[in-house]
Parts: C-alpha cells; structure tokens; sequence
C-alpha cells in the first residue's frame, strides 16, 4: 500500500473494522471522511468490494461531489447525502452501511416516519447523558432518485452527529470524528438488536406492537 494521508487511512480503518462486522454485503454502503486541509473529503469508490483493502478504495470530492483529481473512479451514487451532511454541519464523517437489522426496523417502524428508543444505557454513546434521554431517528422513504432522496433527508440533518434511516436500505450516520460516527452507528445497530429480539419475545405473550 502507498502512503496516504492520515484521513485516509483512518478511513480505511474502519472500513476495515466495519468489514469484519460484514456490514458490506453485495458491495454495498459508502464511508466518508472531511480533508482536514480543504473543504474536500474522501469518499468510497462506487462498486468495490469493501471488505478488500486497495490503493483505490477512496477517491477525494469536492462538495458538490465531483471528483479534484483525474481518476477513473467512480464516487459512491448516495454522495450527494454525504455533501449535504458536510455543507450543513461540522461532522467529519459519515458512514452509511445495510445490515439486515436495520433494514427490518426501518420496515416495522416506516410508517410511523421514526423509531425512538429510551432508558438504554448505550444512548450515552451517542452524547445524550441524561438519565431520560432519548434516541429518535427519523425513516425516510427509499427514492431511487438520488437527488429527491437528498432532499427528503436535508431536513434531518440539523446537528454535528445524528443518524436516519432510509426504509428497506439502511442507516447513514455522522460524527464530528470518525470515532464519534462509528460509536454512532455501533450504538444504533445495537439498539436496533435489542428492539428485534424484544419483539420476538413479545411475541409469545401476544404483545408484540
């Protein structure tokens, strides 16, 4: 592997780290991480398998999502969500991954545009340390136009970390770090466990929602 800059690299860590978790099914999902020297960020190329590590995992964007340098490269087709996170907020990183829980919850719960969850400890993972705080993550519907599916997600995109859920697709979260967006999005599939199995429980006493 060549040298590469430090953002770089630790994108390509918790790539890593979120491959070992096989959260990159059939090639899907894209990470990306702010340049600390400009407004450019590095973004996962479209297509590749993300649980192989190559010189050409990343390619750097400027905020409208076009490419800085010649490349033959493709941007992730979501970058657009990425764009609007970082013209928005402060967050230098956003990670969006499939996992088959967060795909049923985003189902389960769709109607009902969120799903909120309360009076778990792991909520301090995402900076909420009140003893009733609450987690609320917005679902929004899975528009394969690309640019009206960012402009159903703009609106909730308000603070420098957060995270939705796009239905039967997956979650996208963001962090002012790449440390705070992984605790994020660790914190939510966490969650997002617990609630299916406490519904599979329920179900045996026929109170399942």
């Amino acid at each position: 592997m060549k040298n590469h800059t430090k953002e770089w690299q630790e994108l390509a860590e918790i790539k890593a780290e979120l491959a070992e978790r096989d959260w990159f099914m059939g090639t899907s999902g894209n990470l990306s991480i702010r340049e600390s020297k400009s407004s450019s960020f590095y973004i996962t190329a479209s297509g590749k398998d993300k649980r192989k590590q190559t010189n050409a995992d990343f390619l750097l964007v400027d905020l409208k999502g076009i490419p800085v340098e010649k490349t033959e490269l493709r941007p992730s087709a979501e970058t657009l969500l990425h764009t609007v996170i970082y013209e928005k907020t402060n967050a230098n990183c956003v990670l969006h991954v499939h996992t088959v829980e967060n795909n049923v919850i985003s189902e389960l719960y769709g109607d009902e545009g969120e799903v909120t969850f309360r009076n778990h400890e792991i909520i301090k993972a995402t900076g909420r340390w009140n003893e009733d705080a609450e987690l609320r993550i917005p679902i929004i519907y899975n528009h394969a136009d690309i640019p009206l599916l960012t402009e159903k997600f703009k609106p909730h995109v308000e603070e420098d970390s957060g995270a939705v859920l796009i239905r039967n697709h997956g979650i996208t979260v963001w962090g002012k770090s790449g440390l705070e967006a992984k605790r994020t999005l660790e914190a939510c599939e966490f969650l997002f466990q617990y609630q299916l199995l406490l519904n599979q429980q329920q179900a045996f006493t026929g109170s399942i929602r």
